[in-house]
C-alpha cells in the first residue's frame, strides 16, 4: 500500500507539471500500459469457463463446509461428504453458467455455446476420466472399493439430468439479460499492443513468480494438511470442520493478496499481460497441493501396490485441479478488482 501510495503521488507530480526545476520526469510503470491491460486475453472460452468452474468449486466447497460445521451432513459416514459434495455441485451448476457467459457476453464473445460446454465438462470430465481409471483398476483387482453400476449410472444421470441443463440454463439468463456495456474498463484499449520489455531483475520474472506464488500460501495450510491427509488416506475420522473452514477462508485471503501483490509487480514492470498470470499464481497452491501428495505417500503412509497407488494418485490428481481451479479464480477476481481500483484513480490524456 505505501509503494501504491508513493506511485499516485509520482503520477498526479507529473500530471500537474510539478517536475521541479524542469528536470523531465521518469515516467515508467504501471501507468505506462494503460492503453493494454485491459485487452482481452487469448483463448477467451476457455478462460471464462475456468473462471466459471472455479467460482462453482468454491462455493461447493464453502456451503458444504458450513453444512458439516451445522450438522446437516454427517462427519462420521465417508459416504455422505462425498455425496452432499457431488449434489451440491450438480446444483449450483446454475450458478457456473450465469458467470462463464456473465464474463463472456460482457468481454463481447461471440461463441457462447463452446464457452457454456467448456464450463459444463471442464471439470466432470477430469473426474470422469481419473474415475475410469481407477475403478477399472479396482475390478481386475476384485476390490470392493468398486463402484457398482448402479451407482455410476444414478451419477452419470444426475449429471445428464441436471448438471448439464442447470448450466446451460445459467447461460442462456446471462446471455439474455448481460449488455455490453456490462464491461466498462477506466482506460481504453489500444490497437496496437505495447511490447513487453525483457530486461526485468529475476525477482520479477514470471518464474520466480510462480514459485513465489504457491510456496506462501502453501506454508499457511502446511501443518493443517497433514492432519487431513492423514485422516483421508488414513483411515480416520475427521472432526475438526470448524478449523479446516477457518484454514479454508484464511488461504482463500492468503492466496488473494499474494496475487495481487504478484500482479503489481507484474504490471509495475510494463507486463501487461496480468489476466492469466493472476490465475496461474492462483492456482499453483493446487499444484504444490499435488507436489506435497508425493512425499506424503513415499514418506509418510503406508501405502503400495498399483491398486492404492491407482486410488491415491488419481483422486490427488482431481482434488489438486479443483484446487487450482478455486484458487485460480479467486486471484483473478481479487486482481480484476485492484486493476479497476488503481486505474480509476489516475487521470489519463
Amino acid at each position: 500500500m505505501r509503494v501504491l501510495k508513493q506511485d499516485f503521488s509520482r503520477y498526479m507530480e507529473i500530471e500537474g507539471g510539478d517536475a521541479g526545476d524542469g528536470v523531465p520526469v521518469d515516467e515508467s510503470g504501471w501507468k505506462l500500459i494503460h492503453g493494454d491491460v485491459f485487452r482481452l486475453p487469448p483463448n477467451l472460452e476457455l478462460f471464462c469457463a475456468s473462471m466459471a468452474t472455479g467460482t462453482q468449486l468454491m462455493l461447493t466447497t464453502f456451503i458444504l463446509l458450513i453444512l458439516c460445521l451445522t450438522g446437516v451432513v454427517s462427519t462420521t459416514k465417508r459416504g455422505s461428504i462425498m455425496s452432499a459434495m457431488t449434489v451440491l455441485y450438480y446444483i449450483f451448476s446454475c450458478v457456473g453458467g450465469y458467470h462463464a457467459m456473465y464474463n463472456y457476453k460482457r468481454f463481447q464473445g461471440k461463441n457462447w455455446v463452446k464457452t457454456v460446454i467448456l464450463t459444463a465438462t471442464m471439470f466432470p470430465s477430469v473426474v470422469f476420466v481419473v474415475f475410469a481409471y481407477v475403478n477399472t483398476v479396482a475390478l481386475g483387482h476384485g476390490s470392493t472399493a468398486a463402484l457398482p453400476f448402479g451407482t455410476i449410472f444414478i451419477i452419470m444421470a444426475l449429471y445428464a439430468f441436471l448438471s448439464l441443463p442447470l448450466t446451460i440454463v445459467g447461460g442462456i439468463v446471462a446471455r439474455n439479460t448481460v449488455t455490453a456495456d456490462a464491461w466498462n474498463p477506466p482506460t481504453r484499449t489500444t490497437k496496437i499492443p505495447r511490447e513487453i520489455p525483457t530486461d526485468v531483475p529475476w525477482y520479477r520474472t514470471r518464474a520466480f513468480q510462480v514459485c513465489v506464488a504457491g510456496f506462501l500460501p502453501f506454508s499457511a495450510i502446511y501443518i493443517e494438511l497433514h492432519y487431513i491427509f492423514a485422516s483421508v488416506w488414513g483411515h480416520q475420522i475427521y472432526t475438526l470442520f470448524g478449523i479446516l473452514f477457518l484454514a479454508f477462508i484464511l488461504l482463500t485471503i492468503v492466496v488473494s493478496f499474494v496475487v495481487v501483490a504478484l500482479c503489481y509487480f507484474q504490471l509495475a514492470s510494463e507486463n501487461h499481460r496480468w489476466w492469466w498470470s493472476s490465475f496461474i499464481n492462483g492456482g499453483m497452491t493446487g499444484i504444490l497441493i499435488y507436489m506435497y501428495s508425493f512425499v506424503y505417500f513415499f514418506h509418510k503412509s503406508e501405502m503400495n501396490g498399483i491398486l492404492q497407488s491407482s486410488y491415491y494418485f488419481g483422486y490427488m490428481a482431481v482434488i489438486s485441479f479443483a484446487f487450482i481451479l478455486m484458487f485460480g479464480s479467486a486471484g483473478w477476481h481479487s486482481s480484476l478488482f485492484f486493476v479497476n481500483y488503481i486505474y480509476a484513480r489516475i487521470k489519463l490524456d
